[in-house]
């Protein structure tokens, strides 16, 4: 037997889903400063949002609003576009996935040889299994739990990065924003590929969509939760960055994974176990969360028949789809054996592909369907519907362009296996159908 998925998903559990779909927390950004300086690279974490974040936050709460169906950007492409693209969309993002979710249990480990430098591999990998299974199975045990543990991993993350701004601004000594540029970096090709780079640090608005058939009165709860999430996270990658530079930290010497030091810089060694205690909760949150989306894009693109069928079981106890749980964890946790980070450039490619169908679906939507009850909706008429779309198209297409052409040769062939599975994926149904 099978059971049916839950509306459990409230609307603080859910703001603090999207919080780690989009953020985290600011770990990770640090060597962005140094790679471009300073000045622009406050600039750029404070106009990436205007320009990246709040078009595509307001593009998804109106489909979210309209249609507020399990799958979210899954649903709304194949309502406006077919199966076919329906297909790409999910497939390009799970895919996405593999990568990006697997990282996560190794940065757990790594964060926490700040106080166990001494960690022998057996240990580490015995770690990293106890993350990846413990977090599995809160995510089979329905969205309750894990929007309750998102919501406190949210406050532990937050509360040492609140920690860092309130003792660094007491420490105010020099210019956070000067030099605007670091040594031998240009203004057009530093902010160039600066906002492609930011952009992922403020992207993954769309992810939790897809988890609307759980979440209570979906069509105005996605709206209300990106509204309280944009700001925090603004604030949590410009507040600390800006303070840090401020108390004088040398900006030089930051680098991915240094912020813990930073803290320490600026408040002293108990600001920097805070601070790498909110590290480690950050990559629980993002691979809980992360988990519990992107779980949901096999188990719709199964239910569409596109995927084998047993994705499709749902527990009858908890209401949640966990064999398309456990399988994606699974994939993650193959992943996270190896070292992929150098392969992160296929969000640039993947998550951009499925982004720009998604901003399409949204406009098709409004002039196909212009009766379409939304609940909310884009302000502004035509004129505003195709603002919001064109801005994060463009942005999406200028990352995509920067990406080099080994990366944009990897990125091709990944997105090239979309078609490919979706044939192969027809061509299996057909047989069993007959």
């Amino acid at each position: 037997m099978t059971g049916r998925l839950r509306q459990e998903l409230g609307l603080v559990p859910l703001a603090a889903v999207v919080f780690f779909n989009v953020s985290g927390g600011p770990y990770g950004i640090e060597d962005v400063v140094p790679s471009f300086g300073p000045g622009l690279a406050l600039l750029l974490l404070v106009l990436t949002p205007l320009v990246w974040s709040l078009p595509v936050s307001l593009v998804m709460s109106e489909l979210a609003s309209a249609i507020p169906a399990e799958g979210g950007y899954v649903t709304w492409v194949r309502r406006a576009f077919g199966p076919f693209w329906s297909f790409q969309v999910g497939w390009w993002s799970w895919l996405d996935s593999f990568v990006d979710v697997a990282i996560y249990p190794a940065l757990f480990v790594e964060y926490l040889k700040f106080w166990y430098p001494a960690m022998t591999a057996v240990e580490r990998w015995l770690l990293a299994v106890a993350f990846i299974v413990g977090l599995t199975v809160l995510n089979v045990l329905g969205v309750r739990p894990v929007g309750r543990l998102a919501v406190a991993l949210a406050v532990g993350v937050l509360v040492p990065i609140a920690a860092l701004v309130v003792v660094g601004l007491s420490g105010l000594r020099a210019t956070p924003w000067v030099p605007f540029l670091a040594e031998g970096q240009s203004l057009v090709g530093g902010f160039g590929l600066g906002l492609a780079v930011v952009m992922w640090n403020y992207g993954g608005w769309d992810t939790p969509s897809t988890t609307l058939g759980e979440t209570r009165r979906p069509e105005r709860a996605f709206a209300a939760a990106t509204r309280v999430t944009l700001p925090i996270v603004v604030a949590g990658y410009v507040l600390p960055v800006t303070v840090a530079l401020g108390a004088g930290v040398d900006w030089r010497t930051w680098s991915t994974g240094s912020l813990p030091r930073i803290a320490a810089g600026v408040g002293g060694a108990w600001l920097g176990h805070a601070v790498a205690l909110g590290a480690v909760l950050s990559t629980m949150g993002l691979f809980l969360a992360l988990v519990l989306t992107n779980s949901r894009l096999p188990f719709v693109l199964a239910r569409n028949h596109q995927l084998p069928r047993a994705l499709t079981r749902v527990h009858e106890r908890y209401g949640t789809p966990w064999v398309a749980v456990v399988v994606s964890a699974a994939i993650y946790a193959g992943f996270a054996v190896f070292s992929f980070r150098e392969l992160i450039v296929l969000n640039v490619w993947l998550y951009s592909l499925s982004l720009l169908v998604e901003l399409a679906a949204f406009v098709r939507l409004r002039l196909a369907e212009p009766a379409l009850s939304r609940p909310f909706r884009v302000g502004g008429g035509a004129a505003g519907m195709f603002l919001v779309a064109l801005c994060p198209a463009l942005f999406a297409l200028l990352a995509m362009a920067t990406a080099g052409w080994r990366n944009t040769l990897a990125g091709a062939i990944a997105a090239l296996t979309g078609p490919v599975f979706y044939y192969l994926a027809a061509r299996a149904v057909s047989k069993i159908g007959h």
